[in-house]
């Protein structure tokens, strides 16, 4: 009957979730880096590089407080699961083992977002340039001398009008540009701007303003979109840390005293670490929705 109970529970998670002075801050910060700096990929550390730019990287304060509330979390799960100090030691262990990669979600995002934001700024600014020049390299080198663009979006901005004036053609900059950044808008505002490049298009302020309405449309859908997230974030994760408690009603149900005996039963062990394992991975697997690229397709 316990086993039982226990094999329901399982089956319910996965079914519905498919010293402290500054020098001590200072040491674990240096700790914190030398383990980015090691097994972090470089396109992290350019990504983390820019949430430091930007002031959003947590403090070390911050990292102590999650290292605190994920150890005292781990731990305290473990044990409400196992009544076992051993196995609370290694599960606090693990949990603050996450936090790196929460910090590497957390920073994705965010630059994702500045890069949206920058995408925004690129191509509602080189159409305006553009009813200006009637040039499309003349519209680049615009938007770049305004100071409107960061980078990388500025570098790669740049070397756009020097592929441009080297080739001849804007074709190869435009490939670059649509690989770099895959979204909608770009392609759209591309495209059009080689037809009109290419067909000679005379009277383009028509077309033109119909893409920046597009655009406005576009970005008005995807931080609805961020919205919608962030409100199912909470929901998510307030589900997810409830299902963990799930182990309280089978000591209700079951008694301590019972729910003990059944942990030295090997397969009760096993099937426990089960449950905690697949109701982390789906909690996880929220977070990494969350923090998707914003606006890429």
């Amino acid at each position: 009957m316990e086993l039982v109970i226990l094999l329901l529970i399982t089956i319910f998670i996965i079914t519905y979730r498919k010293n402290t002075g500054d020098n001590f801050y200072k040491f674990l910060m240096s700790e914190i880096n030398s383990v980015y700096e090691k097994y972090a990929p470089y396109s992290f550390q350019s990504v983390r590089e820019k949430t430091q730019e930007l002031g959003q990287e947590y403090t070390a304060k911050e990292y102590v407080s999650q290292v605190i509330i994920f150890g005292v979390a781990g731990a305290g799960i473990a044990y409400l699961y196992f009544s076992s100090i051993i196995w609370a030691i290694i599960y606090a262990g693990a949990a603050i083992a996450f936090i790196p990669y929460l910090a590497y979600l957390r920073s994705q995002r965010i630059y994702s977002e500045f890069l949206f934001e920058q995408i925004q700024v690129y191509t509602t600014n080189v159409i305006m340039e553009f009813n200006t020049t009637q040039s499309f390299v003349k519209a680049l080198e615009g938007v770049l001398e305004s100071g409107v663009l960061e980078d990388p979006v500025k570098s790669d901005v740049k070397l756009m009008i020097d592929l441009s004036y080297q080739n001849g053609t804007i074709d190869e900059a435009i490939n670059y540009f649509n690989d770099k950044y895959p979204y909608y808008m770009v392609r759209n505002m591309h495209q059009l701007f080689l037809q009109i490049t290419k067909e000679g298009a005379k009277d383009s302020g028509e077309s033109l303003e119909n893409m920046l309405l597009d655009i406005d449309m576009l970005v008005e859908g995807v931080y609805r979109d961020k919205m919608d997230r962030s409100t199912f974030h909470k929901k998510f994760l307030t589900f997810g840390f409830a299902l963990y408690l799930l182990v309280m009603l089978t000591q209700f149900l079951l008694g301590t005293e019972n729910y003990i005996k059944m942990l030295d039963e090997w397969y009760v062990q096993i099937l426990l670490h089960l449950i905690l394992m697949i109701n982390t991975y789906f909690l996880l697997s929220g977070e990494r929705f969350y923090n998707e690229d914003t606006g890429v397709e």
